[in-house]
């Protein structure tokens, strides 16, 4: 590999501490040396005058899980300066996968990170998914958690019941063994099923095991509306019983008539740091989020799986219950169309070209081009899609995102659906940081943000090595103009570059060259140790 040298540059290295003017040297895959450096020690110079050198970006919060195997160069995450993602999120993810799951499992992980007839779909264990992705390259780099869900389909199949203690005592090894591979921690998502049907006990003893790899726990917890304080209890005491170390998955409060909670959920954030429980969080810079449209179904319409599913959704009988239950809500449930409603909810991808006429529209308008109720139209969608849908809906405002955003436990991810129509967050997450919230909106300094990209993600999950610019470590390193960097993407039209990101180099390899592609795949896949 030759030496690169990145000259005339503004270094911001992660840490928080004041930028300076530097060159850097990159020999192979690693940073050489930082100061004033002599051309002559360089194959090649970038000139970075008048721009920002800082670490590669870290997305805590990737769904490139089954793209990276199809598509491994993930584009639209380079463009925007991410040189590592975390995959495995949310509790359901590509493995674990015993063979007998794998038709149900493909069909209830389609709405989140899609479906594709390319793969295999037999490698059983997180080693050898993590293998064939060795093998076929990638071009940020990967880090994988182990899903919650993934471990109890293994171990108990996709029932909706509580875990005998037999089945627990599977479920710690399923998680031992797959800790053991490298998996960064362990991930859950308590919306998803089959996730959803645990109870916090059953959390508590397989987070047991993530905190004897001091691994965290990377929750999409029970609630992020009505009842938020009571979830975010629930996390805690998993917390206390377990020793884990936690990180919340896209933190927010959705719906307007739960804004009043924001003073409650800082109160407890402040406890925890109090009483020394360790919490950080990641969250999107935009106030819609994004998901599977089957989440808006309550919890006991998707046990056995997605088969079972699309059987209730053919049922009157069930549908019945369905509507009743979405009218009425249920207890502990997150619904979607009482906080959203169905003017809220935009589909982004569906899987037939039947339906591809309800990309970029809200579930009224879909109820409307079909001449249907609207709860028969977003049924008849889910059942004759297979549940494989996205969407995305509205719960905030830009001043709730600024709150959590400059609090110590934060940092930036993307929470990116790729399929579809998908979220301009796919393309714009980490620019729109520096472009609205830094330059427009002055809530923090471009070095804190750098630092909530880089350095503060990296000590979360562990990452050696990666997060600084600092002699010895990988040269994950992004330039970009502080001064234009911006996302473009709208919801209207999501699937657009960022401006003023120049250059992008993975392990000392330039991927995004003056702003044109080279489609190296320098990425590793990571492994965490004990």
């Amino acid at each position: 590999m030759e030496k690169i040298l990145i000259k005339n540059g503004t270094i911001i290295d992660g840490s928080r501490q004041t930028r300076y003017n530097a060159d850097l040297l990159i020999n192979g895959e690693k940073i050489e040396k930082i100061g004033k450096i002599d051309e002559n020690e360089a194959e090649r110079i970038i000139d970075a005058q008048g721009k920002i050198v800082s670490p590669g970006f870290i997305d805590t919060h990737s769904h490139s899980d089954l793209k990276v195997l199809v598509e491994p160069f993930i584009e639209p995450k380079l463009r925007q300066g991410i040189t590592t993602e975390v995959l495995g999120q949310d509790g359901i993810s590509m493995a674990p996968l015993p063979k007998e799951y794998i038709s149900s499992w493909r069909k209830n992980l389609a709405g989140l990170d899609g479906d594709s007839d390319e793969l295999s779909w037999d490698w059983e264990t997180t080693d050898k998914y993590l293998e064939l992705m060795s093998k076929t390259g990638c071009g940020p780099n990967e880090l994988y958690l182990v899903p919650h869900g993934n471990i109890r389909m293994e171990a108990m199949g996709l029932e909706a019941r509580p875990a005998t203690k037999e089945e627990l005592a599977k479920m710690r090894d399923i998680t031992r063994r797959e800790m053991e591979a490298g998996a960064a921690g362990l991930s859950t998502g308590l919306i998803y099923i089959p996730c959803a049907y645990s109870l916090t006990e059953e959390l508590i003893e397989i987070c047991k095991i993530a905190a004897e790899f001091d691994r965290p726990l990377v929750i999409h917890q029970r609630s992020e509306a009505d009842t938020m304080i009571e979830s975010m209890e629930e996390v805690i005491t998993i917390a206390r019983e377990s020793g884990v170390k936690i990180h919340f998955s896209h933190f927010k409060i959705c719906g307007k008539n739960n804004w009043h909670l924001i003073k409650d959920i800082v109160a407890l954030l402040d406890k925890c740091k109090e009483e020394g429980i360790e919490i950080s969080y990641d969250q999107y810079p935009y106030v819609a989020g994004s998901t599977m449209l089957g989440v808006i179904i309550p919890p006991w319409a998707h046990a056995g799986g997605t088969d079972k599913l699309v059987e209730r959704l053919g049922n009157p009988t069930d549908r019945e219950k369905m509507k009743h239950d979405i009218e009425n809500g249920i207890p502990g449930w997150d619904n979607f169309i009482d906080f959203a409603g169905f003017d809220g909810i935009y589909v982004t991808s569906v899987k037939t070209k039947a339906n591809e006429d309800c990309i970029g529209k809200n579930l009224l308008e879909i109820a409307e081009m079909r001449g249907k109720d609207k709860f028969d139209a977003v049924f008849d969608l889910l059942k004759e899609e297979e549940n494989a849908v996205g969407m995305y809906d509205y719960y905030g405002k830009d001043e709730h995102v600024v709150t959590f955003m400059t609090r110590e436990e934060s940092n930036i991810c993307t929470d990116g659906l790729l399929a579809g129509k998908p979220h301009p967050r796919v393309y714009g997450s980490f620019p729109r940081v520096i472009g609205k919230f830094v330059r427009e909106m002055k809530a923090m300094s471009l070095e804190e943000a750098v630092y909530k990209m880089t350095h503060k993600p990296a000590k979360t999950f562990k990452i050696e090595n990666r997060g600084l610019l600092k002699e010895g470590y990988f040269a994950d390193i992004v330039i970009f103009d502080e001064n234009t960097t911006i996302d473009k993407g709208t919801f209207i039209d999501p699937i657009q570059f960022p401006e003023g990101i120049s250059h992008i180099i993975v392990n000392g390899k330039v991927l995004i060259d003056n702003y044109k592609k080279n489609e190296v795949l320098a990425g590793k896949v990571i492994r965490i140790k004990k």
